[in-house]
């Protein structure tokens, strides 16, 4: 899951850095555009945990990602804005704690049977929301956006200046959470749920309790797709159940394969690559998800390893002519 060369590190890291320049060049629509790619990078990584690293795929992901878009509008409401410093602790909290409850329940499954228990619960979140009053119900509800204020202090922004404040925490967010996944993949843990997806009997022969371990990172890859889900209410101001449908949770596996399912940053490439597909299939034709299936489709057929897997050509060396070894002329038999 982590790059093998150090060509990859560099490439990631130039990259970061140009995403850091783009709104100092481009119109204000890019900013909100980019602000919504890495939230939706956010959210694909998050489940990158679970199926890249440890071999579960799971179509409820979505329901974390919604229910921390809910707790901050629950904890606002249509007050004036509290700090990002009290939403954002309370969003990973609820979702950390939701991916608990059903991680605890849904991985005594295996396989198909996996799949299917995550999608009934994502299910029953969204019907909550969907059938009740609670967060507006169909129509969603609008929220007063987190602040960037601590104690009493707030950082002073204008209308114009907000999407590019939330569009570099975004960004940040989105580095410190690739940047811990990296440090969590080269720890122990990560080693233990890489073998869990090679062989999970074998891990289990080995001692580990592997449920105990799945269970882990189903919680970590929850309160991630919390830290998602509240930005995605900090960027639009808006709540509403589309976020918790198994669509969502859809979407992100398809930025996975995109970008790469077998690299840690696949994910981020895919979400920036679906997102700018998008954008580009809404200007050729009105029929964006033909485009959109298309190109996926033939990504995944000629590409197998996503757009991560795309490695530059090396230059070809010219193999050294063989030298005998030192002696070799002297042990030749003479005729």
């Amino acid at each position: 899951m982590l790059p093998q060369s150090k060509t990859v590190p560099v490439m990631l890291g130039l990259g970061a850095l140009v995403l850091a320049a783009l709104p100092l060049f481009v119109p204000g629509y890019y900013v909100e555009l980019g602000s919504y790619a890495f939230i939706a990078a956010m959210l694909a990584l998050s489940l990158q945990l679970l199926v890249g690293c440890t071999g579960l795929v799971s179509l409820g992901h979505a329901a974390f990602y919604g229910l921390a878009a809910y707790t901050v509008y629950l904890v606002t409401g249509n007050g004036a804005g509290r700090s990002i410093f009290v939403t954002l602790p309370a969003a990973v909290a609820v979702a950390a704690l939701a991916a608990l409850l059903v991680g605890s329940l849904s991985l005594r499954t295996r396989g198909f049977f996996f799949l299917m228990v995550t999608l009934a619960f994502g299910q029953m979140v969204f019907f909550l929301f969907h059938d009740t009053k609670l967060g507006g119900g169909t129509d969603g509800a609008f929220l007063a956006r987190p602040v960037l204020s601590i104690f009493d202090w707030q950082l002073p922004l204008t209308r114009r200046q907000r999407p590019i404040a939330v569009y570099y925490v975004a960004l940040a967010l989105l580095v410190a959470m690739y940047l811990g996944l990296v440090v969590l993949m080269r720890s122990m843990f990560g080693r233990v749920l890489e073998g869990i997806r090679v062989n999970e009997h074998r891990m289990s022969a080995l001692g580990f309790n592997t449920y105990r371990y799945k269970l882990a990172a189903f919680v970590i890859a929850g309160a991630l797709a919390g830290v998602a889900g509240h930005m995605w209410a900090m960027h639009r101001g808006f709540v509403n159940p589309e976020l918790i449908g198994w669509h969502r949770s859809a979407e992100a596996l398809l930025m996975i394969l995109l970008g790469g399912l077998t690299t840690l940053h696949g994910p981020i490439i895919g979400a920036l690559a679906y997102t700018g597909l998008g954008e580009v299939a809404q200007l050729i034709t009105e029929r964006k998800l033909l485009v959109e299936g298309l190109v996926i489709l033939f990504v995944v057929l000629v590409l197998p390893k996503g757009l991560s897997g795309i490695s530059l050509p090396r230059r070809s060396r010219k193999p050294a002519p063989k030298t005998p070894p030192v002696g070799a002329a002297e042990a030749r038999p003479h005729g």
